[in-house]
């Protein structure tokens, strides 16, 4: 019988609080979450939900259970129709080229594709199909060819935001006979693509189709639906009380939203605020996981401050650390026994001994908690930290590999479960120097040829001058490392406290 995977506790939006997950299917999450409106870049902000959501998957995944990952596109909207007008495209061209650089961004970063990409140009006959059920049941009424859902016809209205039908006030109700309907079948507008159906040629409003996507991929109630605080409502609200009335069930069991990306003033990044940042350009400038550490650093529920780039400077700090320990730890030696060596080096090896052998608990402990990825990251910083000093000790070098092993083991777990240190040292290395030098100013044959000064100016005793390059290096963050066979260089990462 295969092994049943680990149960875990998960904080539910609708409930308001943490609940121990139960899955409709045996061992198995089906994951709904709300994905992108393709008619621009995607930054750093869009970049939060991508990364929880692709970091909970793998966890999930390694803690034994099958999911089933569903993310959407919406390709025909507003907005896009908008900027199509702008750029002379057709609206469901100009979303595919969005949706193609999409692909590519989501890759560089390193996240894994979902099960299942609908997106709603492919989904009209579900949309309309919804639709029309609503109209049957009483739930929706249309009008001048639009179709419009009735509010007050749902009791349950209000259920997961909160938020109280009397108190919904519109300056212009037009078609609609109550403030707070809301559009499901949009009638055509010349110019606009449309698509025909039962009230005439239109397209869908914006917060069916995820409703008539979600139980295509997933059926009619799911395990889990996620996305970006900021759709708590109207979106998701509209989208429970679409699925809840068609199919007189519960549609979604656990609501998982992520905290959002904010300025240091405190308003939300978007590109209609005029101060979004491209996660493209991000990437040219900064290994891709130091993006996905920024935002695992945080408990996925957080607002998340934006600092500009002095953010990214110090989760990659962070991240330099981790890669610097596993690198220190691999090399070094020894085969004697873990706890004899621990004794003979002393309270910083037996503190690496005690860290390492009490992680899984800890680190499984708290993504196992409502996926608090700050908890955990903590306990392999402190591991970090620990083997570090360790490296300090003289003896270390040659006799503390027993004891760092089941460290490496414990750092480990980072790769299989959130995606961060699945890099060789050397892989690493290679991607910051590549990343961090354009950004410092300098390039690789420019340091290596101050490097060469520096090695003739030390044999010809000429020390000013060495310790001036050395100086000249350090100004733009290269550390120059003087080891036995020759000099060695590295960038430096981060702040000292990061």
């Amino acid at each position: 019988m295969a092994a049943q995977p680990a149960s875990f506790r998960v904080y539910n939006t609708r409930t308001r609080r943490t609940e121990d997950f139960e899955p409709i299917v045996p061992n198995c999450v089906g994951l709904y979450v709300c994905g992108m409106t393709v008619y621009a870049d995607t930054h750093i902000g869009h970049a939060r939900a991508m990364i929880i959501f692709d970091a909970f998957v793998r966890y999930l995944r390694h803690r034994g259970w099958k999911v089933k990952f569903v993310r959407n596109f919406t390709d025909i909207d507003d907005k896009i129709i908008r900027e199509a007008a702008k750029t002379g495209e057709e609206p469901i061209e100009l979303a595919q080229r969005f949706i193609d650089r999409f692909h590519e961004e989501m890759a560089m970063l390193g996240l894994k594709p979902p099960d299942a990409e609908p997106r709603v140009s492919t989904s009209i006959d579900e949309i309309v199909s919804m639709t029309a059920r609503l109209v049957e049941k009483g739930h929706a009424y249309p009008a001048e060819g639009s179709v419009w859902f009735s509010v007050p016809s749902n009791p349950n209205y209000g259920a997961l935001s909160h938020q109280k039908v009397e108190e919904l006030r519109s300056e212009d109700l037009g078609e609609k006979r109550h403030p707070a309907d809301f559009a499901l079948w949009k009638a055509a507008k010349p110019g606009e693509p449309a698509w025909e159906s039962p009230w005439g040629p239109g397209r869908p409003g914006w917060h069916i189709e995820c409703s008539a996507m979600a139980e295509k991929e997933l059926g009619e109630t799911i395990d889990i639906h996620g996305g970006g605080l900021d759709l708590v409502f109207p979106h998701h609200e509209n989208e429970v009380a679409q699925s809840e009335c068609v199919h007189g069930k519960r549609y979604a069991n656990v609501w998982m939203h992520n905290g959002l990306l904010v300025m240091e003033s405190g308003e939300k990044m978007g590109k209609s605020m005029g101060n979004a940042i491209a996660i493209r350009k991000l990437l040219e400038a900064y290994p891709s996981e130091a993006i996905r550490l920024y935002h695992l650093q945080d408990h996925y529920r957080s607002a998340v401050p934006w600092k500009g780039v002095r953010s990214l400077d110090e989760s990659l700090g962070k991240l330099g650390r981790l890669y610097e320990a596993r690198e220190v730890a691999e090399s070094m030696k020894g085969e004697e026994d873990a706890d004899k060596v621990a004794e003979a080096l002393g309270a910083d090896a037996l503190k690496v001994l005690e860290l390492a052998r009490g992680f899984d608990e800890a680190f499984y402990a708290a993504l196992d908690n409502d996926f608090n990825t700050s908890q955990a990251l903590g306990h392999a910083l402190e591991i970090a930290r620990a083997i570090n000093r360790l490296s300090n000790h003289k003896k270390a070098q040659r006799r503390a590999g027993p004891v760092v092993a089941p460290a490496l083991t414990a750092l480990g777990r980072l790769s299989e479960s959130l995606g961060l240190l699945t890099l060789s040292s050397e892989e690493f290395q290679a991607e910051i120097k590549a990343k961090r030098l354009p950004v410092l100013g300098i390039t690789v044959e420019q340091v290596e040829g101050l490097l060469e000064e520096r090695t003739s100016a030390r044999g010809d005793k000429n020390w000013a001058r060495a310790d001036a390059i050395r100086d000249e290096l350090e100004q733009h963050s290269i550390v120059v490392m003087d080891r036995p066979h020759g000099s060695e260089w590295r960038v430096r990462l981060g702040s000292l406290d990061a």
